[in-house]
């Protein structure tokens, strides 16, 4: 790298987008991703559908038990 770089010909804020929200990727282990994937396709919807049904049946316990 060096150890000073131009930047007087950037414009600030060029890519800043203040109400912008980033879905973050996730990584499953191989065992649940495989499990997942075959459940999607038994019930024909999209993995991100079974994730985030699972993931809200999950919610729903954890805010009955508190």
């Amino acid at each position: 790298m060096k150890k000073e770089y131009d930047f007087s010909k950037g414009t600030r804020g060029k890519f800043y987008r203040p109400n912008v929200r980033l879905n973050l990727p996730i990584y499953l282990d191989e065992d649940i991703a495989e499990f997942i994937e075959k459940y999607a396709k038994q019930k024909k919807v999209d993995v991100q559908t079974v994730v985030n049904e699972i993931l809200r049946r999950n919610k729903e316990m954890l805010q009955a038990i508190r």
